[in-house]
C-alpha cells in the first residue's frame, strides 16, 4: 500500500536548501538542487548514519560517516548499481508537493 504525504509549504526547501521530515515511521531528507526536489531516506544504507547534514555537491550526497557518495536522483552509490539509499518519488499537483512511499 502506498502512502501519499503532502509536504507542508513551509517544509519545501528553497533553492540549494534541504529539509528534514518524518513521514509515519520514516525519516526523509528533502533537497532542492537546481529547482529539482529530491527525497531520500535519511539513513545511509551502509551503517545508518544520517544523510540530512551530509556534504552536497550538485545532486551527489556524501555520507559524513564513511564518505560514500550517492546520487540523489537514483539513490545509487556512485559508480555502482548494487548499493543504494532509498529514494522517494515526488508528485506536484497545482501548488502542492507529495512524497509517495510504498
Amino acid at each position: 500500500m502506498s502512502i501519499r504525504f503532502q509536504i507542508p509549504q513551509d517544509k519545501i526547501p528553497t533553492l540549494g536548501q534541504r529539509t528534514f521530515l518524518q513521514v509515519e515511521d520514516q525519516f526523509v531528507a528533502l533537497f532542492n538542487v537546481n529547482q529539482n526536489l529530491y527525497a531520500i531516506n535519511d539513513r545511509c544504507p551502509h551503517q545508518g548514519a544520517s544523510l540530512f547534514g551530509a556534504k552536497l555537491e550538485g545532486k551527489t550526497i556524501q555520507c559524513c560517516a564513511h564518505g560514500l557518495k550517492f546520487d540523489l536522483a537514483t539513490g545509487y552509490l556512485n559508480n555502482s548499481t548494487h548499493f543504494k539509499v532509498t529514494t522517494y518519488p515526488l508528485e506536484k499537483i497545482n501548488d502542492h508537493v507529495f512524497i509517495v512511499m510504498d
